[in-house]
């Protein structure tokens, strides 16, 4: 009778059901690329030196910033608006993302050797202008991917990022061996981009787009995308700071080693934020909270699922993440054990207030949504600098604990002005990830201290 039950519950069109399949099918596609990236880096670790995972994080954190600096939140314009399955819509949407994509390689370009002089790394100059061609190739992504994650039917794409993933593990892998250079990791980001934008366009069904230029469509992607535009670049300092600042820190040896730890702790977060965009926003747009007891007790199912899923993996990284760098990865790495700890722990109230954030974008609130992201920048850029300047690494990763904290309060004023904030939910959140964060500092008390 269980088991009938919960395939019925899989089953049909309702957005329950619907939901469940996409959190499923998401999971289980990150699940996979996850272990393949995983792969990647234990195979890649053995072929490259650790500078080449610093060089690496650095043109990674550049492209990163160029496309969260210029997004004009074309995908959540879609998922969000009345007119996202309009053609005329959909194609306007698609000509802006492909002239962004193209001014963003050629601004890629323009920069690379001032980002090489800054870093005192000449190879960025080389680096940076083929990386940026990968902007230039996303930018041509069909609009079909996001009418998948609008209507929740993200089988086939789920299909395509795992293949994509093996093609570019291919070519990493291949290529390190070849040559051990950090043009390995480059080259293969590149052919694994132009993967993706073949098997999309190939295998997605629906019109494949035009160059089209509507006016009304252009005013409210653009009026939608202006705050959606300042919220990305405060995320990508809340999100990406770490990198930007401890660069220039660290060695580039030990910049490496941190990255190590960072790809492994950081999985959890991951999860969750591609569940979130993926599920979250055509959720809120089709219960809105607000709208209904029963939404919002919906929600808070979904929300305690999402947390305690996410809770366990962050606790396993915690209690796991010395011995399994021990395990896994030669003595070079060994000081990314206790980076894994302190960046779980870290993530503790970044999980409680996870499923909030999409709440404003399905209700088309993103001027809100900008203002919790420019206090998240700002809190988190204070935490890093105080914590380098007093303690160094150990300093900047205590740093971004509380940094983590102290932006709940504002979460929460955002959850609230949308009706998804959930109290019982956020105690009950904070109480198993202080349980958590205490068991995995004392079991790790010798790594995290010797840091």
């Amino acid at each position: 009778m269980i088991a009938a039950s919960l395939v019925n519950r899989f089953r049909g069109a309702s957005l329950t059901a619907r939901a469940l399949r996409s959190s499923m099918l998401t999971s289980g596609g990150f699940a996979t690329t996850q272990f393949l990236r995983l792969l990647s880096n234990l195979i890649l670790t053995r072929l490259l030196f650790p500078e080449a995972f610093g060089l690496m994080a650095l043109v990674s954190v550049f492209m990163q910033g160029l496309a969260m600096f210029s997004d004009v939140g074309i995908t959540p314009a879609i998922l969000q608006s009345r007119r996202g399955d309009d053609r005329d819509f959909l194609d306007t949407a698609w000509t802006i993302q492909v002239g962004r994509g193209l001014i963003l390689s050629a601004v890629a370009a323009a920069l690379a050797w001032p980002m090489a002089w800054a870093y005192d790394e000449p190879m960025l100059a080389q680096l940076l202008p083929v990386a940026g061609l990968t902007l230039a190739i996303a930018g041509f992504n069909p609009t079909r991917l996001e009418t998948a994650g609008r209507h929740l039917l993200l089988g086939r794409v789920t299909a395509i990022e795992i293949v994509t993933q093996l093609v570019g593990l291919a070519v990493a892998i291949g290529l390190a061996w070849a040559t051990g250079s950090v043009w390995a990791l480059v080259v293969s980001g590149l052919v694994s981009q132009a993967a993706n934008l073949v098997f999309l366009d190939r295998y997605l069904p629906g019109e494949r787009n035009r160059f089209r230029w509507e006016g009304p469509a252009a005013r409210e992607l653009i009026g939608f995308g202006k705050w959606i535009f300042l919220s990305t670049v405060c995320g990508f300092v809340f999100m990406q700071g770490d990198k930007i600042i401890i660069g220039r820190y660290l060695p580039l040896d030990r910049f490496g080693v941190y990255n190590i730890g960072y790809f492994l702790a950081s999985v959890p977060m991951m999860l969750g934020h591609v569940v979130m965009r993926k599920v979250l926003i055509p959720v809120y747009r089709e219960a809105p909270p607000r709208q209904s007891r029963a939404n919002f007790l919906k929600l808070r199912r979904m929300r305690f699922l999402v947390t305690g899923l996410l809770m366990t993996m962050a606790g396993a990284a915690g209690l796991l993440g010395v011995w399994a760098v021990g395990l896994l990865y030669d003595p070079r790495y060994q000081a990314a054990g206790a980076v894994v700890v302190l960046l779980a722990v870290a993530q503790v109230p970044q999980i409680v207030g996870l499923t909030y954030d999409q709440a404003a974008l399905a209700a088309g609130d993103s001027r809100r949504f900008f203002v919790l992201a420019a206090t998240r920048a700002t809190v988190m850029v204070a935490g890093l600098l105080i914590g380098l300047e007093l303690a160094g690494l150990p300093g900047a990763l205590w740093g971004q604990v509380a940094a983590h904290l102290a932006t709940y309060p504002a979460v929460a004023w955002l959850a609230r002005r949308t009706g998804a904030w959930d109290p019982l939910h956020d105690a009950a959140g904070f109480a198993l990830g202080a349980a958590v964060a205490a068991l995995a500092l004392w079991v790790n008390a010798g790594a995290v201290a010797g840091l």
